[in-house]
């Protein structure tokens, strides 16, 4: 169920100042925080020439037959006036799915950029490998990869009814399936098992494996599962949920975006029960 981006093909190679190669597309960042020009377009190198020397440029992929660069600047450094922040929610529906799978990569690779400008070693300031996607520290010689969280999200059914939570973080009025980081020596569906628990106060069981999605806030990969309802009465979190409740799907509440993996989960489910003509 991954959604599949064919036309963004990810690969990694150190830019040098100056290089002349084939067609580009600049994408531009200031720390994590993605600069776009007017109708959501990414910049010309005219629109970035006042913002000084980046603190990384590097080739990250391909798409449309053009070469994926990023630019990296540090936090806190003033947006040009001709241009604005962009972030991947916005623009769904204004990117094609491959210019945005592009973008999921560059954002997490931002994130890792700026995480790794030292070493976590010795201290000492890092340089970019030539030969692989990582961060190398010339003292030392300790390596930094791009890191990936995984988060177990989780479709719980009940019947004809799905269950459905509120986080305080979420935009006003939706709800989603409950999600949780995998802790260190846990399974995906032992970290789901706990995070129900936890989250809903049930016990959940026939847990099976649904698809995946890049998530860059910042470096996430969610893992998505279906399970089955086993018992217990909901009881939300404190704290951690505003709300929680089992949802038929003639009454459902607003629901994250249709390109996510939660809602991708939801239709799934709905078309399954729907009732045969």
């Amino acid at each position: 169920m991954t959604v599949a981006s064919p036309d963004f093909a990810p690969d990694y190679a150190v830019v040098d100042s100056g290089a002349q190669g084939r067609a580009v597309l600049v994408f531009p960042f200031i720390g994590q925080k993605l600069l776009i020009g007017p109708d959501a377009v990414l910049p010309c190198a005219q629109d970035l020439q006042d913002m000084g020397s980046p603190l990384r440029t590097f080739r990250f992929g391909t798409f449309g037959g053009r070469d994926c660069v990023m630019k990296v600047w540090p936090a806190g450094l003033t947006v040009p006036p001709q241009l604005t922040v962009g972030d991947y929610r916005s623009l769904w529906g204004q990117w094609p799915p491959g210019c945005l799978a592009a973008l999921v990569r560059a954002r997490q690779l931002a994130v890792w950029i700026l995480d790794h400008r030292c070493c976590g070693a010795c201290g000492q300031a890092m340089d970019l490998s030539r030969s692989e996607i990582a961060c190398v520290c010339p003292a030392c010689g300790h390596k930094a990869y791009p890191r990936i969280s995984p988060v177990a999200i989780g479709l719980v059914c009940k019947g004809d009814e799905i269950l459905l939570a509120r986080s305080p973080h979420f935009a006003p009025g939706m709800y989603s399936a409950l999600a949780g980081f995998v802790e260190a020596g846990e399974s995906a569906e032992e970290c789901l098992r706990r995070e129900i628990r936890e989250e809903a106060g049930i016990e959940v069981g026939n847990i099976r494996y649904f698809g995946s999605q890049s998530w860059p806030y910042p470096h996430s990969l969610m893992l998505g599962f279906l399970a089955d309802y086993q018992g217990g009465e909901l009881v939300a979190q404190e704290k951690e949920i505003e709300d929680i409740g089992w949802f038929c799907f003639d009454s459902l509440p607003i629901l994250p975006h249709p390109s996510s993996l939660a809602r991708r989960m939801i239709e799934a489910v709905r078309t399954a029960i729907a009732p045969r003509p």
